[in-house]
């Protein structure tokens, strides 16, 4: 755990984004060796715990900087640009701090967000295999012996392995859906690093077991009644997913011109270097496009989902159709994000000819963590949303994924 210190001084939207822009280049610098090697981050995600950078969503009234979800957007954007693994570990830290300040008791608030102030990360538990459905749990928080105690065995714990809280999803003893918060370290917890995919391959989201782990009642809050009230809760964390896809497409993108530069031109263009020739220039222009509109849509879904948590509207400080319209703009910014990035993934090998597809080169992994990460939430069910507003004005449910 390493302290949470932005240089000193008040932690601005400003200054945030300027730490990960000065962060991004030595994080890029080893990015391509850690995909080869499978090698973890481990510095690499310190150096973001020491910059504040896990703290920058705690609430002022906790004594944080309590920056929109915006800020956190594009700092996960300019990190994914480097190394998407190591933008991607940070991404459920910031979800599931975000449920304890909407669901969580007071003890939970307190006691996660000064160990987050001092350096501690969060990681999820969410995902098991073998349901019917992928919100299927059989993780149980049962009583026993007085108290309450967690077992089940958790998969694609993404940052499990760098965290020091980890944030489980479970079937409660009322058999509402739950999450409980445990220190990583508690007993009965074992951390596998067992993740074998074939992009995103540092992420470290392996398997968690958990044996009769005892849980603190005051850390546990109800997910089901977290999500049964509309909000932006699933709009900030598709924002992150949807920040990651455009960190990932510009990375690519920003290597073209380095291979361009290097390739022999087609002969029929009749131009001396590849990058005057006018096709290449077309394509190059065509897929700057593509990113320019994925960064502007995120821009646009982090302000919807900024004004409707500011704007006053019943029972909450946000109204159903401002959430409404967060989630729709979100949902547009994470398919535009990851059709960009799979394409700027694939099309990159255009501008440096057969020596880009050699094994030493890894230009493949702007194109696997594209895949691979772009598997998390479906875009067919994105765009079934976005075309039912069209057609009939349908607002999007309120179910933490939209």
């Amino acid at each position: 755990m390493t302290g949470a210190v932005i240089g000193g001084g008040t932690v601005t939207s400003e200054r945030a984004i300027a730490t990960a822009r000065a962060l991004a280049p030595e994080i890029a610098r080893g990015a391509s060796a850690r995909d080869a090697e499978k090698a973890l981050p481990f510095d690499q995600v310190d150096a973001l715990s020491s910059a504040g950078l896990f703290a920058l969503t705690v609430p002022a009234e906790y004594g944080g900087p309590g920056l929109p979800v915006s800020t956190v957007a594009t700092v996960t954007a300019t990190i994914a640009a480097a190394d998407a693994s190591v933008s991607q570990i940070p991404q459920s830290h910031y979800t599931f701090l975000d449920a304890a300040r909407r669901g969580g008791s007071d003890v939970l608030r307190q006691w996660i967000f000064e160990r987050v102030l001092g350096g501690a990360r969060v990681a999820n538990a969410q995902t098991e295999i073998g349901g019917r459905t992928t919100r299927d749990d059989s993780t149980a928080l049962r009583r026993s012996r007085g108290g309450l105690v967690l077992s089940g065995t958790k998969y694609y714990c993404t940052g499990a392995v760098f965290a020091d809280i980890l944030a489980v999803r479970a079937v409660g003893p009322d058999g509402r859906a739950v999450i409980a918060y445990i220190p990583a370290d508690a007993q009965g917890v074992s951390i596998g690093t067992d993740w074998d995919a074939l992009g995103q391959r540092t992420t470290s989201s392996g398997t968690v077991i958990l044996d009769d782990v005892e849980v603190d009642p005051d850390l546990v809050l109800d997910f089901t009644g977290l999500l049964d009230r509309p909000s932006t809760y699933g709009a900030r964390a598709q924002l992150l997913h949807a920040a990651i896809d455009t960190g990932i497409a510009r990375g690519a993108v920003d290597t073209i011109a380095g291979l361009a530069g290097r390739a022999r031109p087609w002969f029929e263009a009749g131009v001396d270097r590849a990058a005057d020739d006018p096709l290449l220039i077309a394509q190059a222009g065509d897929l700057e496009l593509a990113v320019r509109s994925a960064e502007a849509l995120l821009v646009v879904a982090g302000d919807r989902i900024h004004h409707a948590e500011t704007i006053p509207g019943p029972e909450t400080v946000s109204g159903p159709e401002a959430i409404a319209e967060a989630s729709l703009a979100t949902a547009a910014a994470k398919v535009a994000a990851g059709r960009a990035a799979r394409r700027a993934g694939s099309e990159l090998f255009d501008f440096g000819g057969t020596r880009t597809a050699a094994g030493s080169a890894t230009l493949s992994r702007y194109w696997r963590d594209a895949r691979t990460h772009t598997l998390h939430d479906p875009e067919r069910w994105k765009l079934h949303h976005l075309g039912r507003w069209a057609l009939g004005r349908v607002r999007p449910p309120s179910h933490g994924t939209l």
